[in-house]
C-alpha cells in the first residue's frame, strides 16, 4: 500500500479527524488526509515530531535496549495516537487523531498496525 492509501485506511478509521506520515529527522509530512481548520496538521506533526525526539532521547539516557510502538496524548475531546514505523532507514511516524466520543482506541490502534505492516515505502 503506498501512502496515499494508508492515509485514506487512517482516515476509515472510526472517530477519524485527521492523518499524517511524518518524517521526524526533519519534521516535514510526507502526507495528510483529513484535518482541515480545526486541526493543522503539518503545525501539530511538526509539534509531534518533539514529542518523539525528546522520548527517544530519555530511552538513549536510560539505556533502554527497546522500542517504540506507539505514543498516546489523550485530551478531553480527542486522542492522539502516534504509531513509529519499522520502515528500513526511516526515521517515520504515522499520526492519527481521532474524536474521542465516536473512536474506540484498542481497534483503531490495531488498524494502524494493519496499515503499517502494509505499507510500501
Amino acid at each position: 500500500m503506498n501512502i496515499e492509501t494508508a492515509l485514506k485506511e487512517s482516515m476509515a478509521i472510526d472517530g477519524a479527524i485527521g492523518a499524517a506520515l511524518v518524517d521526524y529527522a526533519s519534521g516535514m509530512c510526507l502526507g495528510t488526509a483529513g484535518g482541515g481548520r480545526a486541526l493543522d496538521l503539518e503545525v501539530a506533526s511538526a509539534g509531534n515530531t518533539e514529542v518523539v525526539r525528546a522520548k527517544m532521547r530519555t530511552m538513549a539516557s536510560l539505556a533502554l535496549n527497546d522500542h517504540i510502538e506507539d505514543m498516546l496524548i489523550t485530551l478531553h475531546k480527542q486522542y492522539h495516537i502516534i504509531r513509529l514505523l519499522s520502515a528500513p532507514g526511516g526515521e517515520l511516524f504515522l499520526y492519527l487523531v481521532l474524536d474521542r466520543e465516536r473512536a474506540n482506541l484498542a481497534l483503531a490502534r490495531h488498524a494502524l498496525r494493519n496499515i503499517e505492516k502494509e505499507l510500501k515505502l
